[in-house]
Parts: C-alpha cells; sequence; structure tokens
C-alpha cells in the first residue's frame, strides 16, 4: 500500500519536476514513510474527492450559476457522465493515456467528425481544469491532450439575391417580418422566439434581446423590417403576447422547431438550400466586414463573448482583400 501512495504522488508530479528531482522525492518519501503503516482505507479517505457523479453534479451546479443553458448542461452531463462510466475509475484516478484511448474510441464507434471530437475533448479539458481549480486533483490529465486539428469547412453565407428570392416566396406577412427581422438584427433564433410585442421599440428600430448565459444586448433592424412587423402586428386578433405566433388557432409562441420548420419551407419554394436562422446570422456578420465594420463591433452586435468566435462566422471577400492590400501595402 506504501509503494501504491509514492507511485501515485511519482505520476502526479509527472511534467512539474525533472528526473533527478524526481530521484530526490522518492527517496523522502521512503524515508519519510519508513515508519508508517497505511491502509486502504486510509487512502481513500485523503483523496477528499467524493465519488465521481457527487463531483459531476457539482460541476453542472457550478456551470448553472455562471449562466449555462439548460441544453448545455444536459449536454455536460450525458458526455462527461459517459466518459466516467467507460473509464470506470475514480475522477482522481483517471489519466492522459485512459482519455485518449476513450476518445479514439469514441470515435471509432461513433463515426463522428473531428470537430465534434474536438467539441468532446473540450468538454472534458473544462470538467478537469474545474476539477484542478477546485483542488479536487493535482493537474488535469487533459493538458496533454491537444486541440484535435481539422479541416475549416467554409459554410456560405446569403447572397442579395437569395434574401430577396426568400421574401418573394413568403406566403403571409408573418414570415416576411420573420426573415426580414432574421436578416437585419442577425439574432440567434432562441432570442428571436423569445420575444414579445412591448420588446420592439419601434421608434429607435431597436429591441433587447436575451442570449447565452443570460447576457443582454441591443439589436438594430432597418426600415423594411418595421414596415412588416407593424403590418404583421396590425393583421392579429389574438392576444397573445410573444412577437411571433402559430397562424392557427390558438396562436401559440413559435418555438426554435417552428421557426426552422418555415424557413425551410420558404427555402424550397425558392429552390435554395439549406435555409435555417443560423445562416442569417453568419450572412451579416459576413456582410458587416465586407463592408468595413470593424470586427469588434460586430462582435458586439452578435453577442460573441470570444472575438475568434466572431471571425469563424465571416466570410471575407477577396476582392476585399486586394483592394485593402493596395490601400495599406502596396
Amino acid at each position: 500500500m506504501k509503494d501504491k501512495l509514492i507511485y501515485r504522488i511519482q505520476k502526479t508530479m509527472q511534467g512539474y519536476i525533472n528526473e533527478e528531482q524526481m530521484k530526490k522525492l522518492t527517496e523522502t518519501l521512503k524515508l519519510c514513510f519508513y515508519n508508517i503503516n497505511i491502509t486502504e482505507t486510509e487512502i481513500k479517505s485523503t483523496d477528499n474527492t467524493g465519488n465521481s457523479e457527487r463531483l459531476l453534479e457539482i460541476f453542472l451546479s457550478a456551470k448553472r450559476i455562471e449562466g449555462c443553458s439548460a441544453k448545455t448542461i444536459v449536454y455536460y452531463k450525458s458526455t462527461i457522465g459517459d466518459m466516467i462510466s467507460k473509464i470506470n475509475k475514480e475522477i482522481i484516478n483517471i489519466t492522459t493515456e485512459d482519455l485518449r484511448l476513450y476518445l479514439a474510441e469514441y470515435q471509432n464507434k461513433r463515426k463522428i467528425s473531428k470537430i465534434t471530437l474536438d467539441n468532446v475533448r473540450r468538454i472534458f479539458s473544462s470538467f478537469f481544469a474545474w476539477l484542478e481549480d477546485e483542488d479536487y486533483i493535482i493537474k488535469s490529465p487533459v493538458r496533454r491532450i491537444h486541440k484535435v486539428k481539422a479541416e475549416k469547412i467554409i459554410k456560405e453565407a446569403f447572397t442579395d439575391e437569395n434574401v430577396e428570392l426568400l421574401r418573394d416566396n413568403c406566403e403571409d406577412v408573418r414570415d416576411l417580418a420573420l426573415i426580414d427581422l432574421l436578416n437585419s438584427t442577425g439574432m440567434r433564433v432562441g432570442e428571436l422566439v423569445r420575444l414579445n410585442r412591448d420588446d420592439i421599440d419601434f421608434y429607435e428600430r431597436q429591441c433587447i434581446v436575451f442570449g447565452k448565459g443570460a447576457s443582454e444586448r441591443e439589436v438594430y433592424f432597418d426600415a423594411k423590417t418595421k414596415i412588416h412587423l407593424l403590418e404583421y402586428l396590425e393583421k392579429r386578433q389574438d392576444i397573445n403576447e410573444a412577437l411571433f405566433v402559430s397562424v392557427k388557432a390558438p396562436h401559440n409562441r413559435l418555438t426554435i422547431a417552428g421557426v426552422q420548420s418555415i424557413l425551410r419551407k420558404i427555402g424550397k419554394r425558392a429552390n435554395i438550400n439549406k435555409v435555417h436562422p443560423h445562416r442569417f446570422r453568419r450572412t451579416l456578420a459576413t456582410s458587416a466586414i465586407n463592408r468595413g465594420m470593424p470586427i469588434e463591433q460586430v462582435q458586439k452586435l452578435l453577442g460573441h463573448m470570444k472575438i475568434d468566435t466572431t471571425m469563424n462566422y465571416a466570410i471575407v471577400n477577396q476582392n476585399n482583400v486586394k483592394i485593402s492590400h493596395k490601400k495599406f501595402i502596396s
């Protein structure tokens, strides 16, 4: 039992000290433990980590307090819970090798993309980094697992012609107002479906939306969006406070799935593939950057915490790069 404890200390200190220091540490540990009896029960009590499930629940509680959405919490719980179950070790004993083997098997069995695999790695990194920060473990085993490199897929934005075709294929003013609002604000679909009539400031052509992490920000819409929103609201006969509701009674608030379904149908009529709410958001970011809006302002407009996220949304026009090269370099 004594040798087992010394071995665990050695494993924990790997990466922090060199070979000569490791030998000295081993000698010191053997000397200190020479006349000490250690039992398995005593080692478990010194872990002070509790069981894996309890630590996972504490981590998820911390994420809730930080403002993570219920959907994110569920994803974290299932992803980390599956890892703990498959590796079948107490968290303090999980090694880098355990996680590498798990990730390799996970990718092989589920046939997932490299992007998805890296998302799983990032979740593990967040979990073990939190355990390290909270002193449940000495060092995160994910530190030596590097980012999974994946080919960058450029997702297309809508062209001006695409947007006009979509608008032309709307069958009622509700759908027209919905497309105009998404196109001019770049708001998330989850933000859109939470909007109420009273949230809209028609005089300033703006509204406040609540985004990820319970954050709020102002978004702005153009004149034609204002006209079509007012026209839509004037035609409504229901008393639902929601900004967008179903056409048929009882006129319930539109859900995310409802908006996605509406856009797919419009896209089919317009003969445009991949029409979904997020593409309007990407289109706004791309258009704003290509027209010269500073990236920091685009970041603010979209409600991104990190500017890297904004850059991933935007497709920079190569012609603008050429013009800028002539302006600033040539």
